[in-house]
């Protein structure tokens, strides 16, 4: 967290960052082992090594799926890791979409959320992207596609979003608890259109489908049943030539 501080950017980005790496990779295991082959190391290290892997693994598993709780909790006493001018996310534009400026907004701008984007764009849709990692932003914005820079989580940004001419919202977050406290916020914010979301896996999709939510997507199952039916028809139009 300092050194995400030091870098720019604000205390929530550099507490997220910072619990992908809590724990001890399993190539320390490895590494012990090499030390004790070469005599460097006592054999009792590595099971030390071993059981504190088990444990910051174990730990760090739960820690990033309660990471929005945990940070929640620890705010007030994570502010000495952020500059007073957090530069880093200063630099991307702030300001949240223009009234009328979008029909569909689209909360995250990862692999499916930014090819969703272009494709709307592409249909003449007017679709605007949100997204809290400034770099995405930035390559984004880098393509002429209108992207905002913001936090799906914060009740204060939702609230200055100018929701009222919006007709579809789009969740393409990979966490289930995030989809749905950004569910749950643009409903406390006053957005009453359409809401749709992306579930990972079949586990997701029965968790999201108890949201207030018009469209659950399921990617990968929704790009399968298309390349199906696309073989299919093309196997009807293009019947088996006959054996010699």
């Amino acid at each position: 967290m300092a050194i995400m501080g030091y870098m720019g950017y604000r205390k929530r980005t550099g507490f997220l960052a910072g619990l992908t790496v809590a724990q001890i990779s399993e190539f320390s295991i490895v590494f012990v082992a090499m030390g004790i082959t070469l005599g460097h190391v006592d054999v009792q290290a590595l099971g030390l090594t071993t059981l504190v892997g088990l444990i910051t693994i174990t730990l760090s598993t739960y820690m990033i799926l309660y990471s929005q709780p945990l940070y929640e909790r620890l705010a007030p006493w994570l502010d000495v890791f952020e500059r007073r001018r957090p530069f880093r996310e200063l630099a991307v534009d702030r300001h949240p979409p223009r009234q009328g400026e979008a029909d569909v907004l689209i909360f995250g701008l990862g692999r499916y959320g930014s090819r969703l984007l272009r494709e709307l764009r592409a249909a003449g849709v007017a679709a605007t992207g949100i997204d809290h990692d400034p770099e995405a932003v930035r390559d984004l914005k880098r393509e002429g596609l209108p992207v905002h820079y913001g936090d799906a989580e914060n009740l204060d940004f939702l609230e200055s979003l100018p929701l009222v001419d919006v007709r579809w919202v789009v969740v393409t977050l990979p966490l289930v608890e995030s989809t749905r406290a950004l569910v749950h916020g643009l409903r406390a914010a006053g957005y009453t259109g359409a809401v749709a979301v992306t579930a990972r896996d079949e586990a997701a999709l029965r968790q999201l489908a108890t949201l207030p939510v018009q469209r659950v997507f399921l990617p990968f199952r929704d790009a399968a049943v298309h390349a199906a039916q696309t073989l299919a028809a093309a196997l009807v139009a293009a019947p088996a030539s006959p054996p010699e």
